[in-house]
């Protein structure tokens, strides 16, 4: 498992940048950077159900720009791959309630049609599903799918768009490329599978890839070989790239950017720099709390976060997170009835807390002091 290095919150961000905290709005950002390929702004997913409305994704504002990669973690349901699905376009129509505003290379995407949407994915973006053994289609080979996938954005002929797949093969480090690329999915191991479908998704050099869950039950080499192999593709596309994942060590590895949610919100938004060396939502304390750590002394149990993440049909009134969160006795009321607005506290630093600045770097100093 990746390293990551150990947080220091013992002097607080607003502190070190002579930057006060500022208010923006419950998912406001303000207005995207000029140099933002995909921004999303106060981003709502809604799901009608016979239980009730599932808020799976409510209020989220984040951009990334070409060449940068953005890391999404956080808890299982938490709306990080209700909102890849968002991205792509690939809800059921007449299944779901989307608002807000998700803005790739100019084109608005919420509301557009699906032709639109249809006509973007492959060439202006492209998703690595979690699981490529269901996403990939077993009674066609490897080959023809990518095959396919190029010929639908590309006026070539079969035997050219052979070729290409057979190169992209080769260059996701598939051996033999020229023979497995009539083989089926089932005859590829899970590594191999992987990066087929890296294969399909940058057929057509997409500038946004998503890749959802890339490593997951893959072994830890393997896991190393996906990561390496995402990054060098990056470097030669110049794409901009989506991980989510609730492995802080893969986000420690690529990404450049953090993005943490909860409950269908973000709570933390930050460099990954920033979001590790200066954490400052106890949310995301928990979460690194809660990983096997290279720098302290081994203890026979991890710190988990205590309680479980709530109903996405009945979230919590006020902070979502104050049922499990340690630090709301220093707040009080607020956490219980006031929903935190998601609020600067420093230069790209946006945080979804009550708590002040200096309770924050108190509380996080005792929880570090506190451990081995």
């Amino acid at each position: 498992m990746t390293a990551v290095p150990r947080p220091d919150a013992t002097v607080d961000q607003a502190d070190r940048s002579g930057v006060e905290p500022d208010a923006t709005g419950i998912g406001g950002l303000g207005r995207a950077p000029e140099d933002s390929y995909l921004s999303v702004r106060d981003l709502q997913v809604h799901f009608p159900t016979d239980d009730g409305l599932v808020r799976s994704v409510d209020g989220l504002s984040f951009d990334l720009a070409r060449g940068r990669t953005l890391g999404i973690v956080g808890e299982s349901g938490s709306g990080k791959s209700v909102t890849s699905l968002s991205v792509m376009g690939l809800h059921k129509p007449g299944t779901v309630r989307m608002r807000g505003s998700i803005i790739l290379d100019g084109t608005e995407l919420v509301g557009a049609l699906p032709e639109e949407v249809r006509r973007l994915r492959g060439k202006k973006m492209a998703m690595i599903f979690q699981d490529p053994l269901s996403s990939m289609h077993p009674f066609y080979t490897v080959g023809h799918q990518i095959i396919e996938a190029y010929k639908v954005h590309n006026s070539v002929s079969t035997k050219v768009a052979r070729a290409h797949a057979i190169d992209m093969l080769g260059r996701v480090g598939i051996p033999q490329p020229d023979r497995r690329v009539d083989d089926y999915p089932h005859q590829f191991s899970g590594g191999m599978r992987q990066r087929a479908m890296i294969a399909m998704s940058l057929s057509c050099d997409p500038d946004l890839l998503i890749a959802d869950e890339p490593t997951t039950a893959l072994d830890v080499t393997v896991q190393a070989q996906i990561l390496d192999l995402i990054r060098d593709l990056q470097q030669e596309f110049n794409s901009a790239v989506i991980i989510i994942t609730h492995d802080l060590g893969v986000v420690a590895e690529l990404a450049d950017d953090i993005l943490v949610m909860y409950a269908g919100r973000s709570v933390e938004y930050a460099s990954a720099e920033e979001v590790f060396d200066h954490p400052q939502h106890p949310y995301t304390w928990g979460l690194l709390e809660s990983m096997p750590r290279l720098d302290r002394e081994p203890t026979d149990r991890l710190a988990p976060i205590a309680g479980s993440p709530p109903s996405l049909i009945q979230v919590p009134p006020g902070c979502p997170f104050h049922p499990r969160c340690t630090s709301r006795e220093l707040v009080g009321a607020p956490c219980h009835t006031e929903r935190p607005a998601f609020r600067s506290v420093a230069p790209a630093h946006h945080i979804a807390c009550h708590l002040d600045a200096p309770s924050r770097a108190r509380r996080w100093t005792e929880m570090t002091e506190s451990q081995p």
